[in-house]
């Protein structure tokens, strides 16, 4: 082994072995095990959540794997419509052409020639974090089986009535002249306005003020409306308002949606531009006015002086035109959420226009049966609540977008606009029996995406056929997703595949956080806070960085904020961690359900992890190869206590994992393996090898049962640790493997380790604790009195019982060897000790006798030099914390922050006081 772990020098290495072999196809076994991966966008490059969400899905799968179940992680890409639609529309202006010039079926040759170029950067970055899926079975939602997947099901649920066509609003992005999922709309609050207008009575006698943050949808008002227990209005109902600048007259209404208390307590209705005064219009039978066009210009069906206006001068032209009616009472300023588009960041429009649509109410009973009865379990079991309140209101599926890259919506039309539905226009016109003089157009829209990745669990395992790989693999066993897509795509596939399979997708539905920064901020361009997976893995130079997290940025003022924050956080740049510390990081910070902050002190300290675990590997090796190690003769093999002791604890560790990986609690696996390898095995076994392999009294036969035991526990650490950290184990067991008598060409391929409850040795673990503490007393007793680490010492013990005496004579070789003694007697009865520190161990007394060790004064003056430093550093803080300034405009973790260095403070200046009065009774 080299002398250092390099993980560049075997990462690439390893997995291009892994691949190439097959490890990662399903292996056989009497239980499958399957997962479906949460399909990336195409378009996509890796972020901190997906490599937190891949890092959790492959730690099951190489667990599971090892564990003997035939197992199968199913990868593949989403086509991602906008996305992908948008970007090659990119290239195509840079040309100077576009998608119109070349025409649809050109247009998707480009889109299809990109993909094959362009599209696998995220896969490629899949592979780097080690992620075992089976690349031979790769699959995308528009390849041929996938688009036959998506058209059958259109096609049945179109047939069954679950499918139909309809005029109702939607979200529109009139850059994109699409509608869009809610997913793909983001609300942030903006500073506008909030214009009051007098819309006046018909009847001449007043008017009635209401309030807008939308002027120009005035023009489609249909009503205005006001609660039905409002005293003010009563009056009112039924009479009817003169709708300023359209000549129109619209009915005064009530509705329990008013909020008598907020503004005047009248709400102008507009249908055709508001979700909820649709619903509103729906319930009173209002007129639908649509006054936009696809581009959010003003149509014809608004008055002709406002018709061909951008939406925006409209607004200004609208408001000049109220206030020299007289109609414009006040504008105030207004902070209000604004929708706009993930993609092209225009404001979204509610419209009104034709589409296809999923009857989800019928799809959605089964789908919230199968949780209430258990057939699907959600981890953390809260998220029920949020899928039930979702199913329980949910609304028909806009399925409709109207793109040309995407699965394009089998249904024709003739002339008279008649809808026929099938798989090709040659099976419409026999089923229908339409001859050739029937001009027939397909429908220009595609399907939404999520449409095609409702089917993933069922369609990439072959369905509409009924493979052998459905019948295996199907249902997975669980699905590994954050919360924010519970509804878009969870939901959906459930819905579903219960409605196609009869059966769940899924067992289980792992919810897991977002990632965040140190500070708890949500990572995103613009804060210049985003990490990116890949420079964690091989580091990056400042200046590299800076260029990276501004490039794109369009506003100076954001590219410069974010260069700033990048300067702050990572002055020289990110060092390369390697993949196993990524991953070890993610695993250490992924508490059920909760959101993760991702700071580098975690990753710097699982570095150095790998490095303790490279180099005790080197310790055992330099130990044992070449060397009798007892696997050939078991007889011939004493077990000292420490040998029986970190057998028995391996023990307890493989169980503290399995239980933890049963229960999805990452966490609790990863500190169990750290406690276990670096403090149990790395600090105190390691240490308790040494007197027996070093000791020329020890015999041969316990040499070889130290040999043994060093070399059958790092095996299995590598084992047990290897579905977290893959890269690390596989090198190390290449060598180590065999010395223990394993064969086999990877240890992924080995039995994952489970507890042999025979080795666990309650006896060997107190008396090992026994010696742990007063070795640690007599260490605590060196650091508190300043004594070098390399000085023996003479020690006294006392008040012991005759367990603690059996103990010691025992014991007393890996006592004198760990706590750097030259004796270790008890004090007679009634003998006096010197002056002496001292340590509890139960009833034991330590006692260090102090003549010689320390010089009285001068460590007095080295406390009173440390104290004084604390308190100045102390009262900084308070003083801090004191100034209301800080304390309300710093952020809540900063402040957090600072407390808690008040509490570690005051605890050492305790120690010191503490210590420097022990030294004065002296």
């Amino acid at each position: 082994m080299d002398k250092t772990f390099q993980p560049a020098n075997i990462e690439t290495r390893w997995y291009e072995e892994w691949e190439a072999k097959g490890y990662f196809a399903p292996q056989g076994g009497e239980q499958a095990y399957s997962i479906m991966i949460p399909p990336p966008n195409v378009t996509g490059s890796l972020h901190m959540g997906h490599g937190f969400q891949e890092a959790l899905m492959d730690a099951l799968i190489r667990y599971h794997r090892m564990s003997g179940f035939n197992t199968l992680w199913q990868v593949g890409t989403d086509h991602a419509g906008i996305a992908t639609q948008m970007l090659v529309e990119r290239q195509l202006e840079a040309k100077g052409t576009n998608r119109h010039e070349l025409g649809r079926e050109k247009f998707l040759e480009k889109v299809w020639e990109w993909k094959e170029e362009s599209g696998g950067t995220i896969t490629r970055q899949l592979r780097r974090l080690g992620s075992s899926m089976d690349w031979s079975r790769e699959r995308f939602t528009m390849d041929d089986g996938l688009s036959d997947a998506v058209q059958t099901v259109f096609i049945q649920l179109y047939r069954e009535g679950l499918i139909y066509r309809g005029n109702r609003l939607v979200n529109w992005d009139p850059a994109l002249h699409t509608a869009i999922s809610d997913l793909e709309v983001i609300s942030e609050e903006e500073k506008g306005f909030l214009w009051h207008f007098k819309y006046p009575l018909s009847n001449g006698e007043g008017h009635l003020t209401v309030a807008t943050t939308r002027p120009e949808t005035m023009l489609g008002d249909t009503a205005v409306a006001v609660h039905p227990d409002d005293e003010r209005y009563k009056h009112l109902l039924g009479q009817t308002i003169e709708l300023p600048l359209t000549g129109r007259q619209i009915p005064i209404i009530a509705d329990d949606y008013v909020d008598m208390e907020f503004g005047t307590g009248c709400v102008k209705i507009t249908p055709a531009h508001d979700f909820n005064d649709y619903d509103m219009g729906k319930r009173h039978d209002l007129p639908v006015i649509n006054i936009l066009d696809d581009n959010a210009a003003i149509n014809n069906n608004a008055p002709e002086a406002y018709r061909g206006m951008d939406r925006d001068d409209a607004r200004k032209q609208i408001v000049s035109d109220m206030d020299k009616l007289g109609l414009l009472e006040k504008v105030e300023d207004h902070t209000l959420k604004v929708p706009r588009g993930d993609r092209s960041g225009v404001v979204i429009e509610p419209y009104l226009t034709m589409q296809w649509y999923v009857d989800a109410k019928t799809l959605a009973k089964p789908a919230i049966e199968a949780v209430e009865n258990g057939d699907i379990e959600f981890v953390p079991k809260q998220w029920e609540n949020t899928y039930f309140s979702w199913m329980r209101d949910i609304q028909d599926w806009c399925i409709s977008r109207q793109l040309w890259w995407g699965h394009r919506i089998p249904a024709w039309y003739d002339d008279e606009g008649n809808i026929y539905v099938g798989d090709n226009e040659a099976e419409v016109r026999s089923e229908h029996k339409l001859s050739d003089a029937v001009t027939l157009k397909q429908d220009n829209d595609v399907l939404d995406t999520w449409f095609s990745s409702a089917l993933w669990t069922f369609s990439t395992l072959g369905w509409p056929e009924e493979s052998e790989d459905l019948a295996i693999f199907h249902p997975s066993s669980v699905l590994v997703t954050g919360f924010d897509i519970i509804f878009f795509w969870v939901a959906r596939m459930i819905m579903m595949t219960l409605h196609f399979r009869k059966e769940v997708p899924f067992h289980t539905v792992y919810v897991h956080g977002l990632v965040r920064d140190a500070e708890g901020q949500k990572m995103s361009k613009s804060k210049g806070n985003v990490i990116d997976p890949i420079d964690l893995i091989d580091g990056i130079a400042l200046e590299d960085l800076v260029a990276k997290r501004t490039s794109g940025m369009m506003q100076p003022r954001l590219a410069s904020k974010a260069e700033k924050s990048t300067r702050k956080q990572f002055p020289d740049g990110i060092d390369a961690y390697g993949t196993d510390a990524l991953r070890f990081t993610y695993y250490s910070l992924a508490s059920t359900g909760r959101d993760i902050k991702f700071d580098l002190g975690r990753i710097e300290g699982y570095k150095n992890f790998c490095n303790k675990i490279w180099n005790a590997a080197r310790y055992v090796l330099m130990n044992c190869e070449n060397e009798d190690c007892g696997l050939t003769d078991a007889n011939d093999v004493d077990l000292t206590l420490a040998d029986r002791w970190i057998m028995s604890k391996l023990q307890e560790t493989k169980t503290e994992v399995a239980h933890a990986v049963a229960n999805y609690r990452f966490d609790h696996a990863s500190q169990a393996l750290y406690e276990f390898i670096w403090n149990e095995y790395c600090d105190w076994y390691l240490e308790l090898s040494k007197p027996v392999l070093w000791d020329e009294s020890a015999s041969e036969a316990a040499k070889r049962g130290t040999r043994q035991t060093l070399i059958r526990v790092l095996e299995e650490c590598l084992r047990l640790l290897h579905p977290f950290m893959p890269y690390i184990t596989e090198e190390i067991w290449q060598t180590v493997g065999p010395l223990a008598g394993k064969s086999g060409p990877t240890i992924m391929l080995q039995p994952y380790p489970v507890c042999q409850e025979q080795l666990i040795d309650t006896a060997a673990n107190a008396d090992t604790t026994w010696l742990k503490n007063v070795i640690i007393g007599i260490r605590n007793i060196r650091g508190e009195m300043n004594i070098a680490p390399g000085k023996e010492l003479a020690v006294f013990l006392k008040d012991g019982d005759a367990e603690d005496k059996s103990r010691l004579e025992q014991n007393e070789v890996f006592l004198k060897k760990l706590a750097k003694l030259s004796d270790a007697r008890w004090l007679a009865q009634g003998e006096e000790a010197p002056v002496c520190a001292t340590a509890l161990v139960g009833k034991l007394e330590i006692l260090v006798p102090m003549a010689d060790l320390i010089d009285k004064d001068a460590e007095l003056a080295r406390l009173a030099k440390e104290t004084e430093k604390i308190e100045k550093d102390l009262a900084r803080i308070q003083g801090k914390l004191s100034n209301p300034a800080f304390v309300d405009k710093a952020p809540a973790a900063v402040v957090e922050k600072e407390r808690e260095k008040v509490t570690a403070q005051q605890q050492a200046l305790e120690k010191l006081q503490d210590q420097a009065q022990r030294i004065r009774e002296m």
